[in-house]
Parts: C-alpha cells; structure tokens; sequence
C-alpha cells in the first residue's frame, strides 16, 4: 500500500463517519414533532412541549454547523498538509522528539480550543439562555477554559512524554509500559477525583443533617450499604440542568448530590435516585467499566504497537520524515471504525445496566418515586421524548424514559 492510497483511506473514514453521524441526526430531528406516547402525557403541558421542540431544533441545527466547521477543517488540514507545517513549526525550536511531540500537539490542542471556543461561547450565552439553563458567568466560562488548558498541558504533557520514552527505550514492547502507567492513572483518578479535580470547578460541601440526609442514611442501611460520604455540589453554578452520581471505591466512595436535584425533587424522589446509584455499586457496574476500559486501552495500544512505527502512516498525512505523534494521529483516524464498534458495545452494556440499576431500586426501595424523579428530570433539562431508534442505539447510553418507565411499571 502506498502513502496516498493509505490518504484517501483515512480521508474516506472521515467523511464516512460524518454522513453517517448526519444522517442519524436527520431521522432523529424528524421525531421531535411526534406524538407524546401516553406514559409521558404528563412529562409536559403544551407550552413546555413546544419550547422542548424548539430547543431541540435549535440544537440541531446548531449541532450541523458545528460539525460541518469541525470537518471542513480537518479535511482542509489533511489536504493542505496542515500537520506537516505544524511538524516543521515543532522541530524548529528542537531536536528532542519528546519536545517536538509536546510542542506540536500543545499547537493544534491550543489551535483547535481557540477555534471551537466561538461556538462553546455561543451555545452557552445565546442558546442555553435562551432557554433558561444557563448560569454561568462570563468569569466562569473563562476561568474553566484556563483551568482545562492548565490540566490538558500538565497531565497530558506528562502522559505523552512517558509513552514516547516508552517507546524509545523498550521499542515493540513500550505498549505494555503504557498499558500499566494508563491503568494506574485511571484507578487513581477514580478513587480520588472527587477530591482531587472536582473541587478545581464546583464546591462540595458534605449534606447537612436533616429529614433527607436521615431517608438516606436508613435507606442505605436497609440494603447494608455504607455511605458516610454525601455530597451536595453547586452545579447551579452553571447550569439548572440536576444530576446525582457514585464516585471511588472503598473508603473513598461517595454519592454527590447536584444542588438542582435537590431543589427539583421531593426528598423520596431522591432517595430513589440514591438507590438506583447504590444499585450501579450493588450490581458491579463500576467495576466491571473500569476493568473493560482497562481492557479496552489495552487492545488498542497492542494494535497501535503493531502499526505506530511504520513510515507510511506520517507519509499519509503529508510528513516525510516518520515520528510517533504524527503516527499517533493517523492511526488514530483509522482505528475510529474499530472504536465505534467498542463504543457501541459499551452503550448497550450501559443501557442493560440502567434497566438494573432501575430494577434494584424498584426492588429496594420504590419505582413510583423514581419514575416522577425521571419525568422531572426530563421535563427540566427538555428531554427528547421521543429518539429515533437508531440514533438511541448509536448514542445514548442509558435506555429512553419511556422504556425505563414501562421496565419499572412491569
């Protein structure tokens, strides 16, 4: 195979990818009219309804202008040689390939973010408050864009740095190094990012004692659940949109409350929520997406150590002279189909986990309260009631509310 058929491959992938994504998007957005099935009558009152439509709409089209900018991009970067010229920019300041790595990705990360911010900035201040969801300050907006480069260049700068060492000094093997260093990172930062990066962006504070945090605690202790660890965060600091999730292992796990799931739910609809979070740590749900995430990167970084030193990959995107971050890049590209189908895999393994979890706090506690919880949260964040099946296969990783209600009505 030559460098320019290899080209036109990665090329095909690219717009393969996007008008599968935009077709999907098309039959989804041809559903947002339909009729509200019958369990979810009273999810919105005609008003609601209609703004719900609206924002949908407007997210879609939105959505189209983003992505067609996103490609037009990265294909006129293919074409005009645009990783080659960043290369060239890279290697002018040196000759060390760990820096020339750093210094190349830090462009086009840095290049890519100042580019996309426009439309991040719009979609926050013009459509999200629009619609009454967003809550977040123009400080915010820029001290998180700060705080996110800050992280990108510490942590990703010391992750690529080791895997190329890696690969210098071990050669074939270096994927095994890479395996272990990106296991070890990713326990860690599942045990502690409550403590270690959440509190960069919102505050926790521990929830106070009262009539909910007294259901819980005797909820939790009716499944022999221990759960010291409760934490309300300020995600009203953003957004309206609510949300509750299970963090860490061990002693270090714990449950966080969004500020807005407290004030949109009665204190039994919270509970129901709780429980079907205790539900994803009863049933192994954590567990079993760490390990296949562990999994997961494995194969990958075994398929990549078969390709990563093969000239023709930085010769595909116009780099005459081979390295391992123009390599990453292509192979990248070309191993998207192969991660779509992973992707896939894990959507269907997640949604099959929602209907437990469900299951288990219909079981242990109530369903009643968990499907006003789901119809609250869905009527406050403007769900789309009605998905596309296929766009629901492709996409969504938890079941849709009307198949999670009619799973907790059986």
């Amino acid at each position: 195979m030559t460098p320019t058929t290899l080209f036109y491959i990665i090329l095909t992938i690219l717009i393969l990818d996007f008008i599968v994504d935009k077709i999907l998007d098309a039959l989804n957005a041809k559903h947002f009219k339909d009729k509200v099935p019958q369990e979810l009558q009273d999810v919105y009152d005609a008003t609601e309804y209609k703004k719900s439509q609206e924002y949908k709409t407007t997210n879609y089209k939105f959505g189209i202008l983003t992505s067609s900018f996103s490609m037009i991009l990265t294909l006129g970067f293919l074409i005009f040689d645009g990783f080659e010229a960043i290369d060239n920019i890279a290697r002018s300041y040196t000759e060390n390939s760990i820096i020339i790595a750093l210094i190349f990705f830090g462009i086009i990360m840095i290049g890519s973010d100042i580019l996309t911010t426009p439309f991040n900035y719009y979609k926050t201040f013009v459509i999200e408050e629009k619609f009454g969801f967003n809550k977040t300050t123009k400080k915010t907006f820029w001290l998180d864009k700060l705080k996110g480069w800050f992280m990108m260049a510490f942590l990703g700068s010391i992750i690529l740095a080791a895997i190329i060492w890696f690969y210098q000094t071990t050669g074939k093997h270096f994927w095994l190094y890479t395996w272990a260093l990106v296991t070890v990172f990713t326990v860690f930062i599942n045990m502690f990012y409550a403590k270690l990066i959440v509190p960069l962006f919102n505050k926790q504070t521990p929830l106070e004692n009262g009539t909910l945090r007294e259901k819980i605690s005797a909820y939790a202790k009716t499944v022999g659940f221990t759960l010291d660890k409760i934490f309300v965060i300020d995600g009203s600091k953003r957004s309206t949109k609510a949300n509750a999730y299970f963090s860490g292992f061990g002693s270090e796990k714990r449950v966080t409350l969004y500020d807005t799931l407290i004030n949109d739910l009665e204190e039994e609809e919270i509970v129901a929520v709780l429980a079907h979070e205790v539900g994803h740590y009863k049933k192994k749900h954590i567990i079993f997406n760490l390990a296949a995430s562990i999994l997961i990167t494995g194969f990958t970084l075994f398929i990549l150590s078969l390709f990563i030193s093969k000239p023709i990959l930085s010769q595909a995107l116009g780099v005459e002279k081979p390295s391992f971050h123009i390599g990453l890049i292509a192979f990248g590209i070309l191993y998207s189909p192969l991660s779509e189908i992973t992707g896939l895999l894990m959507n269907w393994f997640s949604r099959k986990f929602e209907y437990q979890a469900d299951d288990y706090a219909k079981i242990t506690y109530k369903a009643e309260p968990l499907i006003t919880s789901l119809k609250k949260l869905s009527k406050n964040s403007l769900s789309n009631l009605t998905p596309h099946k296929a766009y629901v296969f492709m996409h969504y990783s938890h079941p849709t509310l009307l198949e999670r209600i009619k799973n907790l009505r059986k």
